[in-house]
């Protein structure tokens, strides 16, 4: 089993610019591409304020945190992963866009590069099934925020070989990640069950059972949940959210899966959480207060 030196990122968006900070800082030559760069000034420089804070706290050195950012690479070519051991896709969830890079990228690729979806909905199938290599593609699936959460879902195809996804839980585990193993169906493991929890609680406010307050509170305080739903959609975004849950929607064609309608106007809206300052929680007071949904 070849060993994982070399890593790709497509995308330097908030997961993309999160897995390559894991990725360099425990010791891998890393590329991440995005489209411009302007995006990767921006992620670069939001990959240095983390660290940095890493350094405040007393959890790295300065001399690791330097190596680190020099191992990191950024660039606007596809072309520039081609030597790349594995490479992570973080880009948006458009299986078009993701499958038009993967084809592109499987042309270029040597045979032993592996291809991994960061994914929180698709199939990888559907990505895989886009190249020659099906036997060496997996699902990445990480969480946010990907230097903080262990967790990472490797997601196995019925056309994934065990060679690849053996190497893709040692890559995991070489991130200092504790991987689980799931199975390729629209969500995984923890967005099935995660999902309709949410939507649940977007209905429930709709329906007038309790607050947005008071929801988030019973959920923390009955049951040790770190954070309210309400505070996790808006931490999550409520646009990814929607987008998930569509997505799982047209897979399942469930109830428990269908974006709720106040969901769709607060999107429409342009109220995606903490990173428009409104969603479920208004931002610009401190502490954040309620939003008024006219429910």
């Amino acid at each position: 089993m070849s060993e994982i030196e070399k890593v790709g990122v497509l995308g330097c968006g908030l997961m993309g610019r999160g897995i390559a900070q894991v990725a360099a800082s425990s010791g891998h030559t890393t590329i991440v591409r995005d489209v411009a760069d302007e995006f990767n000034r921006k992620g670069k420089a939001a990959i240095t304020k983390s660290l940095d804070k890493f350094v405040e706290k007393g959890k790295m050195s300065a001399e690791d945190r330097d190596a680190t950012l020099a191992r990191l690479t950024f660039t606007t070519n596809v072309s520039d992963l081609k030597d790349s051991d594995i490479i992570v896709e973080a880009i948006t969830e458009d299986l078009e866009l993701k499958n038009t890079l993967w084809k592109e990228l499987d042309a270029l690729c040597p045979d032993h590069t592996i291809f991994a979806s960061n994914t929180s909905s698709l199939t990888i199938a559907a990505m895989a099934a886009a190249t020659s290599r099906p036997d060496r593609f997996v699902g990445l699936h990480f969480f946010n925020p990907v230097p903080l959460m262990k967790l990472v879902e490797v997601v196995r195809t019925v056309t994934t070989s065990a060679e690849s996804f053996d190497r893709a839980m040692e890559f995991a585990r070489s991130l200092r990640k504790e991987p689980i193993a799931a199975k390729d169906n629209s969500g995984f493991i923890v967005n099935l069950l995660l999902v309709p929890y949410l939507i649940d609680a977007i209905r429930a406010v709709e329906q007038g059972v309790g607050t947005i307050g008071d929801i988030d509170k019973g959920m923390m305080l009955g049951t040790g949940y770190p954070m309210g739903p309400f505070t996790l959609l808006d931490f999550v975004g409520l646009d990814t959210t929607y987008k998930i849950a569509e997505i799982m929607f047209d897979e399942y064609r469930e109830k428990r899966y269908a974006p709720p309608p106040l969901l769709k106007r607060m999107v429409l809206a342009g109220w995606y959480g903490k990173k428009t300052g409104k969603g479920f929680y208004d931002y610009s007071t401190d502490p954040p207060s309620e939003s008024n949904l006219g429910v």
